[in-house]
């Protein structure tokens, strides 16, 4: 099963977001990343959950209106402008980037970052050439793999995460 991304969009006011993680904290489903922005009083929200099969049918009964997209994990080097070596072959390849989203699991000391493209195909195959691909990263490849693999963090972190 390949990783994937849930994506909603939010009336841009307090208590939104709490509404969507409440329902999926109540089902134990684990975040592995979030992003949140906000436009025009909507907020666009993406979400890696350890299950997003069943995070999908509990959205969609709390009355949230929910996408899925595939994603795929590449490894990057800690240092600057190892992701920039990513885009620009993509970029050369016309593979455009839909969403990216920074993993808290590694591959040993090289972060993870997950990708949906228009073409992710393509995007596989020209990150495999370039070395972007590893295969701890490709092993990667279920949600609830990725936060198995993810390292704990200390409790009194937690409220800061949520």
């Amino acid at each position: 099963m390949a990783l994937r991304e849930i994506s909603l969009t939010l009336p841009n006011r307090p208590g939104a977001l709490a509404g969507v993680a409440r329902v999926l904290a109540k089902e134990r489903i684990n975040l592995a990343a979030i992003s949140v922005d906000s436009a025009a009083g909507k907020g666009r929200v993406r979400l890696i959950v350890s299950d997003p099969d069943r995070a999908m049918v509990l959205l969609s009964s709390a009355g949230y209106t929910a996408e899925v997209r595939e994603m795929m994990a590449v490894r990057l080097e800690d240092r600057a402008g190892s992701f920039l070596r990513v885009l620009e072959a993509l970029a050369r390849a016309k593979v455009n980037l839909q969403s990216v989203a920074i993993l808290v699991a590694r591959d040993g000391n090289h972060p993870l970052v997950a990708l949906s493209a228009n073409d992710l195909t393509r995007a596989r195959k020209v990150l495999r050439q370039a070395g972007f691909s590893s295969t701890a990263a490709e092993r990667l490849v279920s949600n609830a793999d990725l936060l198995a693999s993810a390292p704990s963090i200390p409790s009194e972190t937690v409220g800061l995460l949520l």
